[in-house]
């Protein structure tokens, strides 16, 4: 359903759509975050690295499974786009695993949000959105700044998945401007995962070698890749995309409280302001149509 379509709707269903939506958006959030809370736990038996590309793999192989893209017709420009937005995709999750090793969640989506703020900021240069870049700025310097002695690679990481996400905002894009969303995401996920097999693959021993680990790392891809998305893409059809941008918003808190709540993770007072900074920032970005549209994907 098109947004011009929600002229001509029952206003009651109107209505219960839009109560139902933030709901929808915080249990596909939730499911993100348990997901890499899952994932962290996991550190402690199969490296970082390895657990992303195994969440990449699972999540493309259940994909091509259910969306079956090879229905669609594929030009080579095509397919070399769904490329570049899978491994962009990839490596982020890598970069995300590697910060979230060092980090805790919260501060690392904190930190990662720079990268989307960014690409909106650039795309529409408008005051908001120069104001809304200058606070998430400060607020990732914040954040950062309470872990930067201790844990440098750890905010490196994070900054190297804010690059990421910003990249795959723009190649995601240009994906989903021309196929259907799911289709080049499920082709572009396993192109991912193929490229990435030299980094992930080499350090995925134990998780072969242990069955359970190797399901819980398929159950990651599925909760903090196709659950949000899928649900994400439910909210979008219902809710304006301003709404929409608003509930983006709810994501560093989201991960803030998954993180204390799983793994115990309490943040410093600095790092409370930094993300509440953050939330502020998304708030008055409202982050773009298409850059929202694809934000959950990759985390």
């Amino acid at each position: 359903m098109s947004r011009s379509d929600l002229s001509v709707v029952d206003p009651r269903r109107s209505a219960s759509i839009f109560a139902v939506a933030p709901l929808l958006f915080i249990l596909g959030a939730t499911a993100q975050y348990v997901g890499a809370a899952w994932a962290v736990d996991l550190f402690d038996h199969v490296a970082p690295e390895s657990v992303a590309w195994l969440r990449v793999c699972g999540a493309s192989l259940v994909l091509l499974i259910v969306v079956r893209p090879w229905k669609r017709h594929w030009t080579r420009s095509l397919v070399v786009a769904a490329a570049g937005f899978g491994v962009a995709t990839a490596l982020m999750n890598m970069s995300f695993y590697l910060a979230t090793e060092r980090l805790p969640l919260g501060t690392t989506v904190a930190i990662e949000f720079i990268g989307p703020i960014a690409v909106a900021g650039l795309a529409s240069r408008s005051v908001s959105s120069w104001l809304s870049l200058g606070l998430a700025a400060v607020g990732v310097m914040l954040v950062s700044g309470a872990q930067w002695s201790d844990h440098a690679m750890g905010i490196a990481f994070a900054l190297a998945a804010a690059a990421l996400w910003a990249g795959y905002i723009v190649l995601g894009e240009r994906v989903s401007n021309r196929t259907a969303g799911v289709d080049g995401l499920a082709v572009g996920l396993g192109l991912g995962a193929l490229f990435t097999t030299p980094i992930g693959a080499w350090r995925s021993g134990p998780a072969f070698g242990e069955p359970r680990w190797l399901l819980l790392c398929i159950a990651i891809g599925i909760f903090s890749t196709i659950v949000p998305y899928g649900l994400d893409q439910v909210v979008m059809r219902r809710v304006p995309l301003r709404s929409f941008a608003l509930m983006l918003a709810l994501l560093p808190t989201t991960a803030a409280v998954v993180g204390a709540v799983m793994l115990s993770q309490r943040l410093k007072g600095l790092e409370i302001i930094g993300i509440c900074a953050v939330v502020v920032a998304l708030v008055i970005s409202g982050v773009g149509d298409r850059a929202a549209a694809i934000a959950d994907v990759g985390s």
